[in-house]
């Protein structure tokens, strides 16, 4: 069973920036198989997707957030990776990694808070 590990969200204020990463819990290849990408979940709204990154590098990004994240992965080190410029209060989420659709069991995401 894969599981996910998200790490470096934080406080920051609008304007900022993040980055946030994503790796497995145990050595493996998994993420060079699958389109991998990045979800929020703001309070009281469903998870959506915001950014993904297919194995042969292709981009797509939700409107409210294109020209601001950045996907990236590393398929060496089997991380996934988003750099989140220009932060918005609306940003404000726990994050999570997962394939694009969603194959393994979520982990506990990363919070990011944008304080105005």
């Amino acid at each position: 069973q894969v599981q996910l590990v998200e790490s470096g969200g934080g406080l920051v204020q609008a304007g900022g920036t993040l980055r946030l990463s994503c790796t497995t819990a145990t050595p493996n290849n998994v993420f060079n198989m699958y389109t991998m990408g990045w979800y929020m979940q703001a309070p009281g709204k469903q998870r959506e997707l915001v950014a993904s990154r297919t194995t042969y590098g292709l981009t797509d990004y939700a409107d409210s957030v294109k020209g601001r994240f950045t996907i990236s992965r590393d398929n060496a080190k089997n991380t996934v990776d988003l750099q989140m410029d220009s932060l918005k209060p609306d940003d404000t989420a726990v994050y999570y990694c997962n394939t694009k659709p969603p194959r393994f069991t979520w982990g506990q995401g990363t919070q990011v808070t944008v304080s105005s």
